[in-house]
């Protein structure tokens, strides 16, 4: 039997030490932001916990994740929504200036969801998650994410 030895530490150190690799090896991070609609056309935003603004529901990927796996655990972990049905990619952003915490690719995608089931799993990073009309989202949204919203109205797949 093969022995794992990353097995025997506890799963927030691993994480921890994803993080700081990262870092040190000095490659952009990939991500997915999720532009949720229900069935009545409103949009899924979150409240972000360190910025206490609101954004659309997503995040880095996990080693070892498919995009769409991404998709559904931050949908689950952020938003408290089971129900997803994944669309179409409306752009991938890569300025290193988007972020202030690292440089991400960032790939944004269309999502059906259904009902929010359960508050989001982490209060400390996510405060709150709302459908919202679209004339009422707010007037700004975190780290310039208005950009995705306004590639997806516009319906062309932006590349930057």
């Amino acid at each position: 039997m093969k022995l794992n030895p990353l097995a025997i530490l506890p799963k927030p150190v691993i994480g921890i030490m994803k993080e700081i690799l990262r870092h040190l090896l000095k490659r952009p991070v990939v991500g997915l932001a999720v532009l949720a609609t229900d069935d009545k056309g409103k949009i899924l935003l979150i409240r972000r916990g360190d910025t206490g603004t609101w954004a659309l529901p997503g995040g880095t990927v996990e080693w070892g994740e498919t995009l769409t796996q991404t998709l559904h655990r931050e949908m689950a972990e952020e938003a408290g929504v089971d129900e997803v049905q994944v669309g179409d990619v409306v752009g991938v952003w890569s300025r290193p200036d988007r972020d202030p915490r690292f440089h991400a690719v960032t790939v944004v995608v269309r999502a059906r969801v259904g009902p929010i089931v359960r508050p989001p799993m982490n209060p400390l990073e996510i405060r709150d998650c709302r459908l919202f009309e679209p004339a009422d989202l707010p007037q700004e949204l975190a780290m310039s994410m208005g950009d995705y919203l306004d590639a997806a109205r516009q319906g062309t797949v932006v590349l930057e």
